[in-house]
């Protein structure tokens, strides 16, 4: 079997951790391995990455770089080779086309892949599977030890009443959905009275911000609806092609909306504030 080292531009939270995987420069003590694979995901990431090439080739002859960043369209899923243990992904592409997302162009149309197990499932749109792949996902994660985690971004407007009592068979650790336009709000609602079963904590929200025409103040109105209708909201920062975020500003913005101790406090002091002007009008 061949030795193969990943090494990744930046860490993030499924950064795999085993003894062949590295983020950044080559150690001073360094495995033998038969290649290394330079991992991208995210094109801002490319520059750095191709350097990062070429420090670990002064020490193996035979180094590649790929992955998202470089349209790349996804194979079989290798569990555990460039996502930490416990991440799988049963599908590639996605059925939609919305203009900030650049997976469709990236993996192309929606297909499924050979089911690997995992607790983390970090498919793109796992609802727009076809149903007997969605319940063969469902029996692999009743035999996981640990509670699932949909961490990829449940399309709410395919939540339906089947998905809501599939999620009832299982020990659920978190489902994240997505509200990424203002139009999807009735999509929204109607997934969190299904799965009002969930404890807020355990209904995640990834609310886009920073696209197009945007402003804080229509982000902020977005992530209050997310609130509102029973999740925690959780602020994704639209970040260009390039790597070109917005201002300083929106990224303050963006950590209110990503660390749930303030949000719960920003709520309970709104609802405070809210009881204080009611009593001052009845008064």
């Amino acid at each position: 079997m061949r030795r193969i080292i990943r090494v990744f531009p930046r860490r993030t939270s499924m950064t795999p951790d085993d003894e062949l995987a590295f983020v950044g420069e080559p150690p001073l003590l360094r495995p033998e391995a038969d290649e290394v694979h330079i991992s991208v995901t995210f094109s801002w990431d490319r520059p750095e990455a191709e350097r990062l090439a070429e420090a670990w080739s002064a020490f193996y002859p035979d180094v590649k770089i790929g992955g998202p960043a470089y349209k790349d369209p996804g194979g079989e899923f290798l569990f555990g080779m460039y996502l930490k243990t416990g991440v799988t992904i049963t599908s590639r592409g996605c059925p939609n086309h919305c203009p900030f997302c650049y997976v469709p162009v990236r993996e192309g149309p929606l297909r499924c892949l050979p089911i690997s197990l995992g607790h983390i499932v970090q498919d793109n749109n796992l609802l727009a599977c076809p149903w007997d792949h969605i319940c063969c996902v469902f029996d692999m994660l009743r035999e996981q030890k640990r509670a699932a985690v949909f961490s990829g971004g449940i399309e709410a407007q395919r939540v339906g009443p089947a998905f809501a009592e599939l999620l009832k068979t299982i020990r659920v650790k978190g489902v994240w959905l997505a509200y990424d336009q203002p139009e999807q709000l009735r999509y929204l609602r109607r997934a969190c009275e299904l799965l009002s079963f969930l404890p807020r904590r355990k209904l995640r929200c990834y609310v886009l911000i920073g696209f197009g025409k945007d402003t804080i103040e229509k982000a902020q109105q977005r992530l209050q609806e997310a609130w509102d209708a029973g999740t925690l909201p959780f602020a994704m920062l639209y970040v260009s092609k390039k790597g070109h975020t917005t201002s300083d500003e929106w990224r303050r913005f963006q950590r209110t909306w990503t660390r749930p101790a303030a949000m719960f406090s920003e709520m309970e002091s709104r609802f405070l504030r809210d009881e204080q002007i009611k009593f001052a009008e009845v008064g």
